[in-house]
Order: C-alpha cells, then sequence, then structure tokens
C-alpha cells in the first residue's frame, strides 16, 4: 500500500505524470477546518495508507504550522513525518509530484521522507521578476537594489539550490548540469525569456506550464513575475538516485532513512562516520557545460 503524501494547499498538487501517479491529501487550514475533523481526516489517512508523509513550505501561515505538529501530538502517531520545505511554492509543487512518483515505488515510508532532502537539492527553482525591491527569500545586493529602479529592468532569480541573482542582459543564471525539464508558471509579467532564453541555456528536455501557486507573489515579492523550476522528470532516473544512497535505521526511532536526517523524527543519524554520499548516477551520459 503506497504511503500517503499530503500538502497544505491544493495548488501544490501537479497533474500526474503518468496513471501510477496518485494525487495529494488536503491538510486544511484551521480557519476552514475545526481540530476534530482534522484529527479524523488524519486518522484515517493513518489507517488506509499505513504512514503519511505531509510536505508544506515554510512561508506558510504559523498557526496552520501548528495545527499540523497538534494534530501528530494528539493522535501520538510515529507514523507521520512533517516535512517543512524552504523552497519556492512552484519548487514545491515539483518536489510533491517526486514524493508522489516514489509511494508507489518498493521504497519504504522512511526512504520516501528522507528522499525529500535529497531530491530538493536537483529542483534549479527560480524566478523572473520585475522589481526585487521586495525580495527578502533571496540576497540582493544594495546595486541591485538602485537597478531595479530602472525603469523596464527585469531580473532572474533562483533560490534553490543555491542563490543567484542577474539582472536580465547582464549576466546569466547557472543551471543544472543533467538533463532536466523545465515548468512554467506565469503571473502578471509578459516576457518571452524564460521560453526564449533560459530554456537554450539550461539545455532542458521540455518545457511545460502550469498555474502561478497562490502564494507565489508573495514569496517573490512580486505578482509581475513568472515562475520556473527544471526538475528530473524520469522517475526511473529518481528511483536509481534514491536507491544509490545506503540505507540506514533511524537510531531513535528504529526507521529505515537515507542521508543524514530522518524524515520521521527528524533524528540526525550518528554517527558521522556511517554517512554516505550518494553515488553520482546523473554523471552518467554527456556532461553538459554552461558559463556561469
Amino acid at each position: 500500500m503506497p504511503t500517503a503524501i499530503a500538502v497544505t494547499s491544493a495548488d501544490l498538487v501537479l497533474p500526474p505524470t503518468d496513471s501510477h501517479t496518485p494525487t495529494a491529501a488536503l491538510l486544511h487550514a484551521p480557519d476552514t477546518q475545526p481540530l476534530d475533523a482534522a484529527l479524523a481526516d488524519m486518522q484515517v489517512l493513518v489507517e488506509q495508507n499505513g504512514y503519511v508523509i505531509a510536505l508544506y513550505p515554510a512561508s506558510i501561515p504559523a498557526a496552520h504550522e501548528r495545527r499540523l505538529h497538534t494534530v501528530r501530538s494528539v493522535l501520538e502517531s510515529d507514523r507521520i513525518a512533517l516535512l517543512k520545505l524552504d523552497l519556492p511554492p512552484l519548487g514545491v509543487s515539483v518536489l510533491v509530484r517526486q514524493l508522489r512518483q516514489l509511494s508507489v515505488c518498493d521504497f519504504s515510508a522512511g526512504v520516501v521522507a528522507s528522499a525529500a532532502r535529497l531530491l530538493s537539492h536537483y529542483i534549479h527553482a527560480g524566478a523572473l521578476l520585475n522589481s526585487v525591491t521586495k525580495l527578502d527569500r533571496v540576497p540582493v545586493s544594495l546595486k541591485s537594489h538602485a537597478k531595479s529602479w530602472v525603469p523596464g529592468s527585469q531580473f532572474g532569480v533562483v533560490a534553490n539550490p543555491g542563490p543567484q541573482l542577474v539582472r536580465i542582459g547582464h549576466g546569466e543564471l547557472t543551471g543544472p548540469e543533467f538533463a532536466t525539464q523545465l515548468l512554467v508558471a506565469k503571473g502578471q509579467l509578459q516576457s518571452e525569456w524564460v521560453n526564449a532564453t533560459l530554456a537554450p541555456a539550461w539545455q532542458v528536455q521540455g518545457i511545460q506550464e502550469t498555474a502561478l501557486p497562490a502564494d507565489s507573489p508573495r514569496w517573490w515579492g512580486t505578482p509581475r513575475m513568472i515562475e520556473f523550476a527544471a526538475f528530473l522528470p524520469d522517475i526511473s532516473v529518481i528511483y536509481q538516485l534514491v536507491s544509490s544512497v545506503r540505507r540506514e535505521a533511524c537510531t531513535w526511532c528504529g526507521i529505515e532513512l537515507i542521508g543524514d536526517r530522518c524524515g520521521f523524527c527528524s533524528a540526525p543519524l550518528a554517527p558521522a562516520e556511517n554517512r554516505t554520499p550518494s553515488a553520482g548516477v546523473l554523471g552518467e551520459g554527456t556532461p553538459m557545460h554552461h558559463g556561469s
């Protein structure tokens, strides 16, 4: 039985890429669902699926995050993982879909949960913005602030896996060095830059469009933007990547994990000598070179 994947907003559930990918359960905000109903919903999810992995953006309201922790503690369940993701909204959507894909593979719930940290490193999430004056998620130099007042300036920003910021026409964003597809969500900005310039520079193998997540304008500091995320589209590659990492048993709760932290109880893996870097399965094939 597949591990249940749950999210805090319906717009974080992208359409499946195949007929096998399950959807995600929705964990409502406290102002739209009373606590007893939230407890009942989670109880059913755990009973039907065995384990629940709840993914939520670091940017959700504090009350919603508290609700998630309250539900888990009241149910006294060690079968509920709460994973806080410090990714832009579209990046969260991509990671959610990848975990939905993994949930029907032959991985244990602990491996699926701890795979979130591994896979997030392979998501290049950013946006094209007409202003960076209210951008507080990515370090912005004073120079960029000054330039953002120039009429017509646009900025390319990458928030994950590492921060980058360029003024369009004055530098390039460094992209992934492995094969990806690009997911694009358009806000209130008219521009062909993402499709015509970024996609070829990043050598993406395809472009998909989707609706802009509701939280994206707030996250990026402006509604006049186009959000994008380059990701590993092939479940066989994702499967191979996750399989290549040595599995350990959590020294605290006993559940299986990969990487250096348990997805369910958040205990770090100890001792450090046991940590195994993942094999470079993405290094196979033709290397791609990018300008900086």
